[in-house]
């Protein structure tokens, strides 16, 4: 058994050593084969060279609609900043005219209360004078009851 085990491993052996791998010899074919994947890769490049000019030109517009979009802010703020001032002068100036207007109405207003506050000052004199009268005189004194001044 002993044997038998020996011999066919020594056959194995032998045989793995004979299947040696042959080289191949680089035929015709082979070399266009080569030549057809070097114009494929040469037209993929060409191709890739189109799309980064597309991209390019896409930047480019990107670009200009960038600058637009940046005019059109800057002029919103604009008109943000006129209309803004515009209605802040309309407001002062309104203000303004109130002030001015109303002025006149307050001077004559202060006027009128002082000659007020004189003739309170008058008349409560006079109602005292009536008063030191009605001690004396009967008809003076049923005058002011009557108008409830005394």
């Amino acid at each position: 058994m002993k044997k038998i085990f020996l011999m066919s491993l020594l056959i194995i052996f032998c045989m793995a050593t004979t299947s040696h791998s042959k080289e191949v010899p680089f035929t015709l074919e082979d070399r266009d084969r080569i030549i057809r994947i070097e114009t494929k890769l040469a037209e993929i490049d060409k191709r890739f060279e189109q799309i980064d000019k597309r991209f390019e030109q896409i930047d480019k517009r990107f670009e200009l609609i960038d600058k637009r979009f940046e005019q059109t802010i800057a002029f919103m703020w604009m008109l943000v900043v006129i209309f803004t001032g515009i209605t802040g002068a309309t407001i002062g100036f309104a203000i303004w005219d109130r002030r001015t207007m109303i002025r006149p109405f307050e001077t004559k207003t202060k006027l009128i209360e002082d000659s007020l506050a004189k003739d309170q000052e008058k008349l409560n004199t006079v109602i005292e004078a009536l008063r030191s009268l009605a001690k004396t005189d009967e008809k003076v004194a049923e005058i002011l009851r009557r108008f409830n001044l005394l």
